[in-house]
């Protein structure tokens, strides 16, 4: 049997049919604005659930676009000096990193980061 290739935009929407005249698709929000740092509502946590027992820090809050998360997380990494990755809204960095990360914020004018 052949797979048959999904990455067709308009298939991956769970609507089959519409009688409504006037519906529109969902779009994705491409262009949101990134907050200041000192605006940002970060939250540092410590996380052990569905990792194996392995303990991450998670950083969530953050509001703005994915390039300025990705480039948060990359600078939050090499601060640590350690692994992780930025996906679903949250930097994940591996091991307990909180203190490392929560003065590296507060050093960066991240004001309203919390523990």
């Amino acid at each position: 049997m052949s797979k048959k290739n999904k990455s067709n935009s308009s298939q991956s929407s769970p609507l089959v049919y519409s009688t409504d005249p006037n519906y529109l698709p969902p779009t994705e929000e491409e262009n949101v604005e990134t907050l200041a740092p000192a605006d940002q509502p970060l939250r540092v946590i410590l996380e052990t659930k569905h990792r194996a027992g392995k303990t991450v820090t998670i950083v969530y809050g953050f509001v703005g676009n994915e390039e300025d998360m990705n480039l948060l997380g990359k600078a939050l990494k090499n601060h640590c000096g350690t692994g992780g990755s930025v996906k679903d809204g949250e930097i994940i960095i591996q091991g307990d990193h909180r203190q490392k990360v929560f003065q590296y914020l507060k050093a960066k004018g991240y004001n309203k980061a919390k523990l």
